[in-house]
């Protein structure tokens, strides 16, 4: 599933290319909306990532659509599916002996809505195709995220929350707030590149289904099948009742990092007839002012 998604949305990206021609008909509309289409990876960080590495890097896919409120502030709303994943066998170093001992893991296919808001270094110029060659941004905002980690047990993949690995019986959806740095790179009048990174804090320690400091008593944990998979330190070596679990003080994270690309559609949310439709003569004469 994780490979059509991504395949579907980079075949998408290139749809705009086969068989469009712009020409200045297209550009007599100023255009401030724009919706983009990417790809790129997302990264884990959690109980299940140890101190000297960064979790495994997973696909993600992202799909937004951005309006200008002015020549430098700007608003998406976007929709990202993302993949998480960790695995205690994988622990680097001779420090992480006691992450391999736990013996725990995790995948989880993610879904994340957010609004975030964008300041550009430069601002655009009298109209959209004016806009810098390159330009840098930040953003910040508020989004939601579902999150569903899954393990592999005995041959068969198992969701974890509706067993109640730590006793708990905890929420799939959780608020995220995105923050982080973009890059817009010009390819036409209609056309961006879109380069950004950013990291979200969420409000939940159990992306991973690993948050409390000791183990649950197994027998307050609700089926045999919670009992294996909570403690599972006993399929690698021998059984013991020492030992951390997880960490109850820090929540868990990820950062996404996604190339778009970005179209400017041809339609004015401003409705303002002055700005609505231009004619050539008068956009070039406008055009020599500002340059002058």
């Amino acid at each position: 599933m994780e490979k059509n998604i991504v395949a579907v949305v980079a075949f998408i990206m290139l749809v705009p290319f086969f068989g469009q021609a712009q020409d200045f008909r297209a550009v007599r509309w100023n255009r401030d909306l724009m919706v983009n289409l990417g790809v790129g990876t997302s990264t884990y960080f959690g109980e299940i990532t140890g101190s000297n590495d960064f979790g495994k890097i997973n696909p993600s896919a992202i799909v937004g659509a951005e309006y200008f409120f002015t020549k430098r502030i700007s608003a998406r709303a976007q929709f990202a599916w993302f993949r998480t994943s960790g695995d205690d066998a994988d622990a680097p170093g001779t420090d992480e002996d006691s992450r391999r001992v736990r013996n725990l893991s995790f995948a989880s296919s993610n879904f994340e809505f957010s609004a975030i808001g964008i300041v550009n270094l430069v601002p655009h110029g009298f109209r959209f195709e004016d806009r810098p060659g390159v330009n840098v941004h930040a953003f910040a905002g508020v989004g939601v995220m579902r999150f569903n980690p899954t393990t592999e047990y005995q041959g068969t993949r198992y969701a974890l929350q509706p067993l109640e690995t730590e006793g708990v019986n905890y929420s799939r959806v959780t608020p995220v707030i995105p923050v982080g740095l973009g890059a817009r790179i010009k390819l036409s009048p209609f056309y961006n590149v879109l380069i950004e990174g950013g990291y979200r804090f969420t409000f939940t320690d159990y992306m991973d289904d690993v948050s409390a400091r000791r183990y649950p008593d197994p027998a307050t944990l609700k089926s045999d099948l919670s009992r294996a998979l909570s403690d599972r330190r006993g399929e690698i070596a021998a059984p013991t009742t020492t030992g951390t679990r997880g960490n109850p003080k820090t929540n868990d994270g990820y950062f996404l990092l996604n190339v778009s690309l970005q179209y400017y559609i041809p339609f004015e949310v401003n409705k303002n007839p002055q700005k609505k439709l231009y004619n050539r003569d008068k956009y070039l004469r406008k055009k020599c002012k500002l340059k002058n």
